[in-house]
């Protein structure tokens, strides 16, 4: 019943911008970009921290008018008594915050490394109202200049986002990457919203121009398999057979494009992935 009453408000929604489209073309556009990149859900409150989060330590940081939260566990120290700069980021995907890794978390603290979880933008603590895999690009970014970690590990969009920035940003001090679950192609995706709305060519074709004009890339080349033919970094690629998010075979792309990557398919775990034995095999991944 939840189902068939969500479908009835996509339909409806997608009937009013198809209108609207006759009339102001440009509104229509705007109003289903608005659609497509903000998040509903994911967003945190100071005083109402889930209580993984609790036990981080807090840091914000800021560049031009964005900011973003970063939350740290570190689990040894130097024998000089500094903090382990060896350092695994955490990027996490659309919807969500930095909390997902709790179930994680225990797996990776086995390593005795510096684990760091980002809150992407418009999600969690961070600045923002809209989301896509370049501007979640720009934060990791910013985080690397400052921490230079060495394995990154992404769920979902958050390891898109991780292929977008190895690709822009040409980082070769990462030397490990791990993606969970992770779309490669923008199209797949831009699509999959046209079809659940409804929404006219007109509209969609207006959609694509303004992915152009924001992103200055053709909606046809932003895949992350495409970007990965160029990556040396090993990677450890895991997808589950029954993913209704992200489809199988967008992990297998990745997996036949990546020159040096191990790739996993799971049965059973769905989208989020969450299973010990997974976490086990990635944490033996990292120690290699």
């Amino acid at each position: 019943m939840k189902k068939t009453s969500q479908l009835l408000l996509a339909k409806t929604i997608g009937y009013y911008l198809n209108v609207l489209s006759i009339l102001n073309l440009e509104k229509a556009k705007n109003v289903s970009y608005r659609l497509f990149s903000q998040p509903r859900k994911g967003k945190l409150k100071k005083e109402k921290l889930p209580k993984i989060l609790q036990t981080a330590v807090h840091e914000t940081i800021t560049f031009g008018e964005d900011f973003f939260q970063i939350y740290t566990w570190n689990n040894t120290t130097t024998e000089q008594g500094e903090a382990n700069k060896d350092i695994i980021l955490l990027v996490h995907g659309w919807e969500s915050n930095a909390s997902r890794w709790k179930k994680m978390l225990p797996h990776l603290k086995q390593l005795n490394k510096t684990i760091i979880a980002i809150d992407a933008p418009a999600h969690g603590l961070s600045s923002g109202k809209e989301f896509n895999a370049p501007k979640y690009a720009e934060f990791i970014n910013e985080f690397s200049k400052k921490y230079s970690p060495k394995i990154m590990i992404g769920h979902s969009i958050g390891g898109a986002a991780i292929c977008y920035y190895l690709h822009k940003y040409k980082n070769q001090e990462v030397e490990k990457i791990i993606m969970i679950g992770s779309p490669s192609e923008f199209k797949i995706m831009s699509d999959n919203f046209i079809n659940l709305l409804g929404l006219n060519s007109k509209i969609q074709k207006a959609l694509e121009n303004h992915y152009y004009e924001k992103f200055d890339i053709d909606i046809n080349d932003f895949s992350g398999h495409l970007f990965a033919k160029q990556f040396n970094h090993k990677a450890f690629i895991a997808h589950d057979l029954h993913d209704e998010i992200v489809k199988i075979d967008e992990g297998r792309k990745y997996a036949s494009h990546w020159q040096n990557a191990t790739f996993i398919e799971t049965s059973g775990l769905g989208h989020s992935m969450h299973d010990n034995e997974l976490y086990t095999k990635i944490v033996n991944f990292i120690k290699e």
